[in-house]
């Protein structure tokens, strides 16, 4: 089973080594870094470290997300992995994300750091408090399971591009969550370990972050549910289709 990951990095010069060293070996086939227009020299020390390094000048985790995708389409891989480049996420705690799809016990993994362990200080209150609130709705709505928005997460390649995601900013985890309900795929969260990156928080890490964050999330929670009921047969459509077109992959080749 292919395997490629996928890491958007925006000024992650210091954080991008340990996050490239610390990928387990045999897991992963390639490692993509997104370099989301950074000022420093997280372009320079991901390719050091062995990475593949794609420009996406347009500022916006979605994007930087939407750029590695379209470079995945060259790759076609089997299972692609998102973390984060700024080492919060544990990168050698890959196979737990990967392990429910080569069984083919899971379409769709998302890492929950409330069921797993985070480090104090890690998830800070906002961050907490947002991902409760944005859970519940999706529960109230779809009638999803999940205790978390986490950036680390695993999908089946020809399911991921059937989701047909759109959102180029802070929408982009919760949107891929609500899709692939829509969509019906076999969703399945796994606890992952959680710590304080390396510099200072993007987005919950400021108040102006956080505020533009979580207004951004009810949007798209807003804005998708009022429009499931048109988007939900399309998707289901999209993932049918892929499926009858790409046969499964042997989990051993």
């Amino acid at each position: 089973m292919k395997t490629l990951a996928i890491i958007p990095a925006f000024n992650e010069a210091q954080a991008i080594g340990p996050v490239l060293g610390d990928l387990p070996d045999g897991w992963v086939d390639e490692v993509v870094v997104v370099n989301n227009a950074s000022t420093d020299a997280t372009k320079a020390n991901a390719r050091a470290a062995g990475a593949t390094v794609v420009d996406e000048p347009q500022q916006g985790y979605g994007a930087a997300c939407l750029r590695g995708i379209a470079y995945a389409e060259t790759r076609q891989p089997d299972v692609v992995v998102f973390l984060d480049g700024d080492y919060s996420d544990h990168p050698e705690e890959l196979p737990r994300l990967v392990e429910p799809i080569a069984a083919d016990e899971a379409d769709f993994v998302v890492g929950s750091r409330i069921r797993g362990d985070a480090e104090p200080g890690a998830l800070l209150p906002q961050a907490q408090v947002g991902n409760r609130f944005a859970c519940s709705l999706m529960a109230r709505l779809w009638g999803a399971d999940y205790t978390d928005l986490g950036p680390f997460r695993a999908i089946r390649f020809r399911d991921l591009l059937a989701l047909d995601m759109q959102d180029e900013t802070f929408g982009w985890t919760i949107e891929m969550q609500i899709r692939a309900l829509e969509a019906g795929l076999r969703v399945e969260e796994v606890p992952v370990s959680y710590r304080r990156g390396i510099g200072p928080s993007k987005i919950t890490g400021t108040l102006s972050g956080t505020v533009k964050a979580s207004a951004k999330i009810l949007w798209t929670i807003g804005r998708m549910a009022a429009t499931t009921h048109r988007r939900a047969p399309r998707l289901r459509e999209r993932v049918d289709r892929a499926r009858t077109d790409a046969p499964t992959p042997n989990p051993g080749g």
